[in-house]
């Protein structure tokens, strides 16, 4: 997959699998409130609160009378603040990019992941994710769209057709998941892929402009795309293995068959 993204230019991102809230949620536009941030899907960590180190440089920037200065100073201590844990997927590494590098941005980005999920024939509390974020002048859907659908063709088959379908996450807008024709049957129809000739594989969708802010860009000037799948769940589709433990348990009558 990095290989494919490779030849159209993106370049490859790496991001520490332990964050702040602010990374994981808060600078992905995810409201207080958010389910997600229950605890029964994040894995927090049995870490202090970075919170006196905050109030430290809050007295310090005190005295800061510039409006721009000081909300950048509030914008670095939010960074800082909130419960540690183990990212719940790898979109916080997009914001570290952001807050490193000014655009052009094109980077793909591949990692482990950490969610408080059974283990079971379709979830694991630990799995390989891959995202790609784009930011530049004049980016639009219809290069979301190109690209992706060229990353099917590429990686699918050259007959691969695609389809999107309206969704919603909080750090995009508008949103939408893509599918593609069922491999097993042609896009006639299968038990792989219940019947309807399409296997979903991914959710898209253009940056948020408070992501962007939150990134240290103006929306306003630039605009962008990000896209995220799970690894684990494409290789299901694509070899038709129904049981996603067997990709973890190491057994050779199974990994021979590959």
């Amino acid at each position: 997959i990095v290989t494919i993204f490779r030849g159209l230019g993106f370049a490859r991102a790496t991001g520490p699998e332990v964050e702040t809230e602010w990374f994981n949620f808060g600078a992905l536009n995810f409201p207080p409130d958010h389910p997600a941030m229950d605890m029964h899907d994040t894995l927090y960590l049995d870490i202090p609160e970075r919170r006196s180190g905050a109030d430290r440089r809050r007295n310090r920037t005190s005295g800061i009378e510039d409006t721009s200065e000081r909300r950048e100073a509030t914008d670095r201590r939010a960074r800082d603040e909130g419960r540690w844990l183990l990212r719940t997927h790898t979109s916080p590494v997009q914001v570290r990019v952001l807050l490193q590098d000014p655009p052009p941005v094109r980077v793909i980005i591949p990692g482990w992941v950490y969610r408080k999920d059974p283990f079971d024939a379709s979830h694991a509390p630990v799995f390989a994710q891959i995202e790609g974020l784009v930011v530049d002048e004049g980016i639009s859907f219809v290069d979301l769209k190109a690209t992706l659908s060229h990353f099917a063709r590429e990686f699918f088959g050259a007959r691969t057709a695609v389809r999107f379908r309206p969704s919603f996450f909080p750090f995009t807008e508008p949103s939408a998941e893509m599918d593609v024709s069922c491999g097993v049957c042609g896009g006639k129809g299968c038990p792989a892929c219940k019947g309807t000739g399409w296997m979903e594989i991914l959710g898209a969708g253009m940056i948020h402009p408070q992501v962007l802010r939150d990134g240290g860009h103006d929306p306003s000037r630039v605009r962008g795309f990000a896209f995220g799948c799970g690894i684990d769940r494409i290789a299901m589709l694509v070899l038709g293995v129904e049981e996603l433990r067997l990709f973890y348990e190491g057994d050779l009558r199974f990994l021979g068959q590959f």
